[in-house]
């Protein structure tokens, strides 16, 4: 059986230990279920005819998204292959609740994680928790994430090994 879960990310070094602690507890379950790992922030992408137009999500995700998300992305991926199907990366461009509705029903997600400690901000991305929590088709969770200040790896790729 797979199943598709939607993480709410900044697309920081931060945000991936939101998915390691589900990893860690679905593997904890012992079950046969894999899961679709679908990361999604909020993107705005203007009003703008030209942008619109000839924006990419390639060319977004250059903007948004760090080169140690990636890599940290990957290892994450490799650590636990017997519970993720596969995992993408996304962007909601939308400002409507029906709009996020419409997409969690066409993307067949069935669980939301988030963490009010990460928030997106700067650089044309905004927070899509307030969709998540009102999205009543949608099963969402909380994480609270214990985010160590004096932590001498935060920020690097080395942060991704830090127990959580």
């Amino acid at each position: 059986m797979i199943k598709t879960i939607l993480i709410a990310t900044d697309y920081s070094l931060e945000s991936l230990n939101i998915l390691k602690k589900v990893l860690k507890e679905k593997d904890g379950k012992q079950e046969e279920t894999q899961y679709n790992i679908l990361f999604v922030s909020g993107y705005d992408m203007g009003d703008s005819i030209r942008d619109l137009l000839f924006t990419t999500k390639s060319a977004i995700f250059n903007k948004i998204r760090p080169l140690e998300f990636c890599d940290a992305f990957s290892i994450v991926k490799n650590k636990y292959p017997h519970l993720i199907n596969k995992m993408t990366c996304d962007v909601f461009t939308g400002s409507f609740q029906r709009t996020f509705n419409n997409y969690v029903t066409v993307e067949n997600i069935d669980e939301a994680y988030f963490s009010p400690s990460i928030k997106s901000k700067g650089k044309g991305k905004f927070d899509i928790i307030p969709y998540i929590r009102k999205c009543k088709s949608l099963e969402s969770h909380e994480i609270t994430l214990e985010i160590s200040e004096r932590l001498p790896e935060r920020g690097r790729l080395a942060e991704i090994f830090v127990e959580v």
